[in-house]
Formats: C-alpha cells, structure tokens, sequence
C-alpha cells in the first residue's frame, strides 16, 4: 500500500513538474518570437527644448504602434554633444548594437556622408530630421529620407506676424520716424533653418511696405540664456531704441523678453517680440501678451510620421500613402499663433498653469 501511495505521488509531482515546465517554455516561446523592432534616434545635443519635446512625441507614438502592430519596440535616445565626430561614432555603435532604423537630426547637415555610408553598408534605413542636409547627399541611396517643416514657410509667417501688428499699432514706431528699428536673436551660424528663418521674416516685413532699421543681428544658438545675456547687452547699449525682437526660436524669444523685465525699463518700452516652435512656454507668453506671436513647428505631425515611416521601412511596405515631396521629403506646414490663438491652444492643452 506504502508503495503504491509513493508510486502515485511520484507520478503526480512528474505531472506538475512537466506541466509547469510546459507552461514556462511556452511563454518563453512568445516572448522570443515576437518580433523586435529597434529605433535609434540620435539628436545632435542633448539640450534643445523642441528636439526634446519633437522625441517625446516619437516615444508615445511608438508606444502606441506596440500594441496595434503586436511588435516589441526599442527606442534608444543618444545624441552628438554638437560635434560631428561625436554623432559619427554614436551612429556606428547604434549599427553595431543591432539597429533597424535610424533618426538622425544631424550636428553638420553638410557632412552626413560617413553616417550615409554606415547605413547603406548595413542595410539600414536613416530619417533624417529637423536639420536638412543637402539635396545631393539625401539623394545618394533610396533608403535616406527628411522630415522636418518648410523653415522658409515659417520665416515668412513670422514676418506676417509682426508686420500686421506693426501696421495696426501706431505705437509700435515709439520714436515716431516711420522706420522699426530691429533686433535678430538667430539659431546659430550655418543652420540652414536660422538663415532661412531670419530672411524670410525680415524680408516679408519689408514686401509688406515696413521700413527696418537693423541694429544688430546676434547668435545665441537657440538657448533662452545666451539670448537674454545678448538681449540685456544690447538694451544697455541702445535703452529704449529696440523697437522689434525677432527670434528664431520661442527659447531665444522667451529669454529676449526676461532681459527686458531685468532691464528697470518701462513696459511701454518694451519691443514688440516674436518667436517659431509654439512650445508650452512659448504658447503661454503669447497668451498672456509676454510675446507677441510665434509660428507653431508642428511636432506631433513630424513625430508622428517619422514614427509610420520607419514602421513602414521596417516591415518592407509600399510607401505610397506617404506626400513625399521630390520622393524624399516628408514636410509638415506651420501655423501662425497671434494671442487670440494661443489663447485657445493653451486651454485645448490643459497647460494653463
């Protein structure tokens, strides 16, 4: 009888054991066949409010797409501390590490060729974005692709923007001479996006009949900080005789008006400031008539087909629910933001506070 009770126990433990054995590798099997896709997002600094907010937008997209494709998604974030070489070699450890797309927003957008030639020895799709490389090198393999907005488009509203409050408020000419006198506060020296954004707008001001005196352009590589310290020298140097601050970007625009409010100047001599992006800060002092407009770059737009885009290069679809432009391009349009329609962004995003 005792061996028999001992036989049973036996078989039922070897029942239990395969049976939880069975299960465990049946889940393992899951896991392992389901199919991982691997994003390398390379940013060409870490600090830049937009890029930041822009992979934000690239995560929670990606996040989204888990579920609804039924794949396993890494996204991995590194960036190029603003130096090419840097970016270069953070590229080639995201090939070596197994990488099946790249995003590059590119520190030089006149050098991406060891990048190029990286991907297309391995095989590997690159969306480049925010910086624009040149035609000639975008075109070297049909595997490279830009998502990025139309910077001239933007320039362009921005000069809207301004003109139209200018010709409406007899008193944004304080000194009465029939001529602004203007600021620039650009991105940085070379970025195609800062050259074009800085002609465009002042040029729009002038085809719109407003008379510009220049005092100064200056670079503050698109850091609220290096802005205000240029704005609060410039306003030492000139008091009250900046009539408009053009920026090109809400960080440097942003950091403009902080250097006013430094300044122990009156705010009926404060200048009439504009910036581009429409970040939450930016959207807010527009709102509340800190800043007089700025452009929206559309980051959930650029975020969110970058993100099909790479699902489609990944899986090896057709590409023609895409607009390309010149089959390369993916450019999404700004919006002009006054203080009406900030208003209705900020209470639409719930970010009030």
């Amino acid at each position: 009888m005792k061996k028999l009770y001992k036989r049973i126990s036996i078989m039922m433990l070897a029942v239990f054991v395969f049976t939880f054995l069975a299960a465990g590798c049946s889940g393992e099997e899951e896991v392992h066949n389901k199919k991982t896709l691997r994003v390398g997002v390379v940013k060409y600094i870490e600090q830049d409010d937009y890029i930041n907010a822009l992979t934000d937008c690239l995560r929670g997209d990606f996040e989204k797409m888990e579920k609804s494709y039924g794949l396993h998604i890494v996204v991995t974030v590194k960036n190029g501390a603003g130096k090419q070489a840097i970016q270069d070699k953070v590229v080639e450890e995201m090939i070596d590490a197994g990488c099946d797309i790249l995003c590059v927003d590119l520190v030089d957008r006149t050098a991406p060729t060891k990048i190029i030639n990286m991907a297309r020895k391995n095989n590997i799709p690159v969306i480049f974005f925010n910086r624009e490389l040149v035609r000639e090198d975008l075109m070297q393999w049909e595997k490279l692709y830009y998502v990025g907005g139309d910077a001239a488009a933007s320039g362009i509203m921005q000069g809207e923007l301004a003109a139209g409050d200018i010709q409406s408020d007899a008193k944004a000419d304080r000194n009465r001479d029939g001529r602004i006198q203007y600021v620039v506060l650009e991105g940085e020296t070379g970025h195609q996006d800062a050259i074009l954004r800085t002609d465009e707008a002042v040029g729009t001001l002038t085809a719109k009949g407003v008379k510009l005196d220049k005092i100064r352009y200056e670079i503050a590589d698109w850091s609220k900080d290096q802005a205000r310290n240029k704005m609060s020298q410039l306003i030492r140097q000139h008091h009250a005789q900046i009539e408009l601050v053009l920026a090109n970007n809400d960080a440097m625009a942003l950091g403009a008006r902080e250097a006013y409010e430094q300044s122990g100047l009156e705010k009926k001599d404060y200048p009439k400031i504009y910036g581009i992006d429409g970040l939450k800060d930016g959207l807010k002092a527009v709102a509340s008539g800190e800043l007089q407009g700025t452009v929206y770059n559309d980051k959930e737009g650029q975020a969110q087909q970058m993100a099909l885009l790479s699902m489609a290069l990944y899986r090896n679809e057709t590409l023609k629910n895409f607009s390309f432009h010149d089959r390369k391009y993916l450019l999404l349009p700004y919006q002009k933001v006054d203080g009406e329609e900030a208003v209705k962004r900020v209470h639409l995003k719930n970010f009030s506070k």
